[in-house]
């Protein structure tokens, strides 16, 4: 594989430093000192138009004077000169610049100049990092391209930081600690490269084996979210957020107005399989032990301890944290009685007794580690008469290496204990001077690995559906709304967009006077509700706009005209278009609940779901998930509502019947997923009972959706490609299928590789590789749809599936090319597989707005490049490689 495109940026051979200065207390004076005492073992240029000599080193006036060539820039001058030093860098082939230094000129000059160096910057090819303060610094490489006076250390994290104060606080905080790192990089105001490609390029990074970031601000959420799922799939990604709530959610409806925008944040990082922590020591805490491979299979601990009191308050921590106590099993419990003093604790926390043997507690914690019902055991130690600490500490260790399961140790103490922290830190044990340290990491791997299990959704097309939504139904009404300039729509017509995807609603009708009103209840049959209709009124009851229980016609026109009066007084300046009749419906056993849609500013369309009625803004019931939905993502957000803890059966209530709520919420997703002009909705009430559910309320709110987006381009995390699945006939009449890999294919991808030949592996993966590595499983397999696609071909057999062939490509960084790779399984080759599968990837590139799709291929791999002329790619001998050839298709 071919070098990330930012490897000049991070790994860099040559270096020019423009700005480069002896002058005591200059940036470029800083910068050039780091680079020169660091162990970097690449060539160094600086460039001062007035000086010969800087550091001891001849300096040129341009780096266009620089007799080799260079890879990066980094710039330190002011910002005037920009425009012309990237100039002067774009003709001397430089491929990346780091802007070290921020720029103070006058903000409307400084935009027009950043506007001209960008620009020029494009025209070249030029990758610009910055500009920020910091800088950037590779410490695996003895690389430091930074003004930071302070000690980094070498490490398996990197760091990514928005604010170059805040990443100078986290590398002072790291080195106390003995925190080492493989990269640290200031974003600045990220003019060019953002977060996304950073985490693209750590992800490949094999000195890298965890992620902190601090996010600030989000500019582009789709890249953002493609990268962050692509790391957290590889790698443990640890986010810490400044400013969370600076700019809750402002909307129209209950949805929009319950929902901040940190909240909004979180579930899109827990989307992402990433953790999100609070404080800059819970940042690292939880890096160090995820990078360590600490994991836990749930939030299920056990406490064991020789101490009462201690016991109980790590307990009460639990509980504060949220983290579960285990309940230990029936033949757990059995075990313990037979073996320990009978005074212990009988229960979680288990307190042995203050004069334990090291051999107890080691008795207690592999009884909780061997129950299937417990994830994580602390063990928190108190120096008494008759314990023996450091045996105790051996034992424990000894017993972490048996088990997967994670020991949280505690030593209380200090000088008597301090022989057992020194073990421990050798041994890389878990290991806390308070109990509630160790608690609140175990809630962070809970956490984590409740993420990752979001992560592994990619939902797909509604399994058994009872039949297609008719979005061409929706959209006419929507469309009609906003031919009309309006953007709410009345109950009504919300309803019929309800209905267009099969979501049950409250029927409703419209009249205008008393007599209607009479003439459609005699229809619908009494009782009735009346409701006013109005495109200026949102919340009817706010107004006295709603009667119910209506029994008969006498009630029914006296009701009519005290809606009008009601609302009349109440909002004069309201349209009011008339009065809806609904069948009033009686449920016994309801619960009322609302589902909805909100709108971030970064993220776009989230679904919410809680509580309903008219308390909805007190109650603060609230769960929400960003789209698209499946079943598991479902029950997720329900679990986590206190009105979800009733849905099942209580008291005299029969349970709710959970599939048609399941249905809902789905159906919701899809209308989220196919209709871009929704930017908000309530659902509110929804009634669900052991009979089913229905929506006896609802109001929509649209805008126009923008002409530029692509299909699901409003959305921050792309659906799975359904309409891109395609039944097909080989040449011989074989059926196939060719669809968009999903991650439960990553078994068939693993069988497929292996039994390529191996000649066929050589071609694809330029390796003797017998079969994928887990990361690379996991990076063919879970993919985003967006940046990359990978169609895979298949065929049904007995036992399941079978893969024949796989076609994929990855969009490089200007979102207009792509790189795209094929490989055909042996027994099935010369079949007109490969043309098929390649007709089906251009027409996925082509949707995905790619113009020019690249790809190397062996010179001696005769079929593939007999393939490729009858594709119309043109074929050159590789620059770099004569054993490769170039081929490229414009699209």
């Amino acid at each position: 594989m071919r070098p990330h495109y930012l490897t000049p940026l991070f790994s860099p051979r040559t270096v020019a430093v423009v700005g480069a200065s002896d002058r005591p207390g200059s940036i470029g004076q800083a910068v050039f000192s780091s680079l020169l005492a660091g162990s970097f073992q690449g060539k160094l240029y600086p460039v001062n138009l007035n000086h010969k000599v800087v550091g001891g080193i001849p300096a040129v006036a341009s780096v266009r004077q620089i007799d080799e060539p260079v890879e990066l820039a980094v710039v330190v001058t002011a910002i005037r000169s920009l425009p012309a030093i990237i100039k002067d860098c774009g003709k001397k082939g430089v491929k990346a610049v780091l802007l070290a230094k921020e720029f103070s000129d006058s903000e409307q000059l400084e935009q027009e100049l950043i506007n001209e160096a960008l620009s020029i910057a494009r025209h070249f090819g030029i990758r610009i990092l910055g500009p920020n303060v910091l800088g950037l610094m590779r410490p695996v490489a003895g690389f430091n391209a930074s003004n930071y006076a302070g000690k980094v250390r070498p490490g398996n994290l990197a760091l990514v930081s928005e604010s170059s104060a805040l990443c100078a606080a986290m590398l002072d905080w790291a080195d106390s600690k003995e925190i080492g790192f493989s990269s640290v990089i200031s974003l600045g105001k990220a003019l060019d490269v953002g977060f996304g490609e950073i985490l693209d390029y750590l992800v490949a990074d094999n000195f890298t084996q965890g992620i902190l970031l601090h996010v600030h601000h989000i500019h582009d959420a789709r890249r953002f979210m493609s990268a962050l799922r692509a790391a957290a799939r590889t790698k443990p990604v640890v986010v810490i957020k400044s400013g969370r709530f600076e700019s809750d959610a402002s909307g129209l409806t209950h949805s929009s107005n319950l929902v901040a925008s940190g909240e909004v944040f979180d579930a899109a990082l827990a989307r992402a399989g990433v953790l999100r922590v609070s404080s800059i020591a819970q940042l690292f805490t939880a890096a160090k032990v995820l990078a360590a491979n600490y994991r836990v299979g749930g939030k299920r601990l056990a406490i064991v301890t020789n101490g009462f009191g201690p016991g109980m308050l790590a307990a009460d921590s639990a509980i504060d944290y949220g983290v579960e106590l285990a309940k230990l099993g029936e033949a757990t419990l059995t075990l313990l009685d037979s073996v320990l003093p009978r005074n212990w604790s009988h229960g979680n926390p288990l307190d042995i007794i203050g004069d334990a043997s090291p051999m107890r507690f080691r008795t207690a914690v592999k009884a909780c580690v061997d129950d299937s019902g417990v994830d994580g055991v602390m063990v928190i130690f108190t120096p008494q008469a008759g314990t023996d600490h450091l045996t105790t500490a051996q034992l424990m260790i000894g017993l972490q290496r048996e088990t997967a399961k994670p020991l949280f140790l505690s030593w209380l103490g200090d000088a008597k204990v301090s022989e057992s922290r020194e073990l421990f830190s050798k041994a890389k044990c878990a290991h806390f001077r308070a109990p509630e340290y160790g608690i609140e990491v175990f809630r962070h791997l809970a956490a984590y690995q409740h993420n990752q299990q979001l992560l592994m959704q990619t939902p797909g097309p509604l399994e058994g559906r009872r039949a297609d939504p008719d979005v061409a139904a929706a959209r006419k009404v929507i469309d009609r709304v906003l031919a009309e300039g309006r953007t709410i729509l009345s109950e009504r017509e919300s309803k019929q967009v309800l209905a267009a995807f099969h979501i049950p609603v409250n029927p409703t009708t419209l009249a205008r006077t008393p007599g209607e009103a009479v003439k459609q209840a005699d229809k619908i049959g009494y009782p009735v509700v009346l409701k006013i209709d109005s495109p200026d009124i949102i919340y009817k009851s706010d107004v006295g706009g709603v009667e119910l229980n209506i029994s008969n016609e006498a009630t029914l026109k006296s009701a009519f005209d005290a809606i009008l009066a009601r609302t009349r007084q109440a909002r004069p300046d309201a349209r009011i278009d008339g009065i809806s009749v609904q069948p009033m419906r009686k449920r016994r056993f309801a619960r009322e609940l609302m589902v909805g849609v909100a709108h971030d500013a970064a993220f776009g369309p989230v679904i919410t779901f809680g509580a309903g009625g008219i308390a909805v803004e007190v109650m603060r019931d609230l769960a929400l998930a960003l789209p698209p939905l499946n079943d598991y993502l479902v029950d997720n957000m329900v679990a986590q509502t206190r009105i979800g803890q009733l849905l099942g059966p209580f008291k005299n209530l029969p349970p709710v019947d959970i599939d048609e709520l399941r249905h809902v919420l789905l159906q919701v997703s899809e209308m989220v997923c196919e209709l871009p002009q929704l930017r908000e909705m309530d659902i509110n009430p929804l009634v669900a009972d052991e009979k089913g559910v229905i929506a006896l309320d609802a109001r929509i709110f649209v805008e126009p959706a923008r002409a530029d987006l692509k299909r699901y381009g409003h959305m921050a995390i792309m659906p799975y490609p359904s309409h891109m699945v395609v039944c097909a006939r080989l040449r011989d009449g074989t059926a196939v299928m060719i669809r968009p890999i999903r991650p439960e294919d990553a078994d068939m991808q693993q069988a497929f590789v292996r039994n390529l030949s191996e000649e066929s592996r050589y071609n694809r993966y330029l390796s003797s590789i017998k079969q994928l590595s887990q990361s690379m499983l996991v990076r063919f397999t879970q993919i985003d749809y967006d940046r990359e696609m990978a169609l895979a071909m298949t065929r049904d057999e007995q036992g399941g599936e079978q893969m024949l062939a796989v076609a994929r490509f990855i969009t490089d960084p200007d979102n207009e090319a792509c790189e795209f790779a094929l490989e055909v399984a042996d027994d099935w080759q010369g079949r007109g597989i490969g043309n098929l599968l390649m007709q089906a990837l251009f027409d996925a590139a082509r949707e995905q707005g790619l113009k020019i799709m690249r790809g190397e291929v062996l010179a001696g791999n005769k079929g593939m490049l007999k393939l490729m002329h009858k594709l119309g790619f043109s074929v050159e001998t590789h620059p770099e490689d004569r054993a490769l050839s170039l081929v490229l298709k414009t699209l």
